[in-house]
């Protein structure tokens, strides 16, 4: 991973995120390059993403910060949408990603950071190492389709 490059997205990087999203997800294709500029000038989001020494987009990750009344007026962040290219998992791209995004919530004083995992993709270990825990809250989720 030595010359891997983390910096946050813009809009010259959608067509490989748009790539990312879809070995993210088994839900209708991401395709839309508009959807991806609406996320990442949406306010309190970046996505972050980390570069090969080739230049190729092997891992991302979604922050949104968000405002908040309790805790001294601090804002949370929430993770969503990390991934990590086949071909570069197990190499230190998502790990890289994912303290990317910590260290931008810690330094715009997020009091705390959530995210959820599928059950089924087996990453809640790779969270814990990071200081992930699901001892505090439990998540629950209602989708619409």
């Amino acid at each position: 991973m030595a010359g891997a490059v983390l910096r946050t997205l813009g809009m010259a990087d959608a067509e490989q995120a748009l790539v990312l999203y879809n070995e993210l997800t088994i839900g209708p294709p991401a395709d839309d390059p508009a959807a991806f500029f609406h996320v990442i000038n949406h306010t309190g989001t970046r996505v972050f993403g980390v570069f090969t020494p080739q230049d190729d987009l092997a891992a991302m990750a979604t922050l949104h910060l968000m405002p908040n009344v309790l805790w001294n007026a601090r804002p949370y962040g929430l993770i969503e949408n990390v991934v990590t290219r086949a071909a570069c998992q197990r190499q230190g791209y998502g790990r890289r990603v994912m303290q990317g995004a910590i260290d931008a919530a810690w330094d715009d004083n997020a009091y705390k950071i959530m995210l959820m995992t599928g059950q089924r993709r087996g990453a809640t270990g790779f969270y814990e190492t990071l200081g992930f825990t699901s001892k505090d809250k439990f998540a629950m989720v209602m989708r619409r389709t």
